[in-house]
């Protein structure tokens, strides 16, 4: 069986086959067929040339949008192809969120994080969970930047537990302020892509911009801040209490965490686990749940988050 889809320019052939037809190459293997290029044709035979048309018609439009294609996002593509759900891809366009530093647009790449985006710029607090590599730090400090720049807000603050995984703060050297900078590093990072370090120290110098461990947050009231809770599964319930209150008038919080990465005492009780039941049906909050299909990182991380949850999945059965 044979399949023909016309390419209107050679320019959207070169991005759909990729470096080297990297990205042919998975779509063959994925859908059993071959594709090949003739004539301002793709030209598409085997056995399963009804999925591998609709992924190659979903991959076109990304490509008319301006969307680079990868890897990365032909797999994403073969995934929403074989649930039915590629009209869905037309929702990706647009929605840029900030302009990092080297002028890269920053925006949604999955459906759930166009969700999870969607929630940030509609509530005044938002909860997003999701596993490693979902872009849930990254978009928030997206989001913090974009707000910041409009002037939406004054301050941008960004905190996280320094909670000890196997290791111990006290052992680690310099001053306090070095013993946590490690744990508040991915934030640092984010802030650097987007800003740029000279800017980043400006807003530093001058208060716009604070990274905290999240003990520093007691006491306070943050009035027209963007503050980002990371790595919030780690918060004890009355860490997390105490967070959610600190915020003021003018404010924006977004939580983030990933529930399978708890690095508590046993016994303890996660303040994230425990804040996405109780607010859930509190109006203005939103809770967006992320899943593997939304890990945007190597193709290997998503494989071991997978295995990781069938693993689990496998261990509550036996229970």
């Amino acid at each position: 069986m044979e399949q023909r889809i016309s390419i209107e320019r050679l320019e959207q052939a070169i991005d759909l086959f990729g470096s080297f037809d990297e990205n042919i190459r998975l779509l063959e293997q994925e859908f059993s067929v071959s594709i090949v290029n003739r004539d301002s044709e793709l030209r598409i035979e085997g056995e399963d040339t009804t999925y591998a048309t609709k992924a190659l018609e979903a991959l076109l439009s990304l490509s008319s949008r301006g969307e680079p294609i990868n890897q990365q996002n032909v797999r994403y593509v073969v995934g929403l192809v074989r649930e039915g759900k590629e009209q869905q891809i037309a929702q990706l366009s647009g929605d840029v969120l900030c302009i990092t530093a080297k002028g890269r647009p920053v925006k949604p790449k999955t459906l759930g994080q166009k969700e999870y985006m969607r929630s940030v710029l509609d509530n005044t607090i938002t909860i997003g969970v999701g596993p490693a590599g979902t872009g849930k730090t990254y978009l928030a400090v997206a989001a913090a930047v974009a707000a910041f720049r409009d002037k939406q807000v004054n301050r941008i603050i960004l905190t996280r537990p320094a909670v000890e995984a196997g290791e111990r703060l006290g052992f680690l050297p310099g001053d306090l302020q070095s013993k946590v900078d490690p744990y508040l590093r991915p934030l640092y990072d984010a802030l650097f892509d987007m800003l740029g370090a000279e800017t980043y120290q400006k807003y530093l110098e001058r208060g716009n911009i604070e990274v905290a461990p999240l003990a520093y947050m007691r006491g306070r009231t943050l009035d027209d801040s963007f503050i980002i809770l990371d790595e919030a599964q780690n918060t004890t319930r009355e860490q997390m209490k105490m967070f959610l209150t600190r915020l003021g008038f003018g404010s924006k919080i977004v939580i983030t965490g990933d529930a399978t990465q708890i690095d508590l005492p046993d016994g303890k009780t996660s303040g994230l686990h425990e804040a996405v039941r109780v607010l859930d049906k509190v109006e203005d909050i939103g809770i967006c749940q992320l899943t593997n299909q939304d890990v945007v990182r190597h193709v290997m991380v998503q494989r071991i988050v997978k295995a990781y949850e069938d693993f689990e999945g496998k261990k509550q059965k036996k229970r």
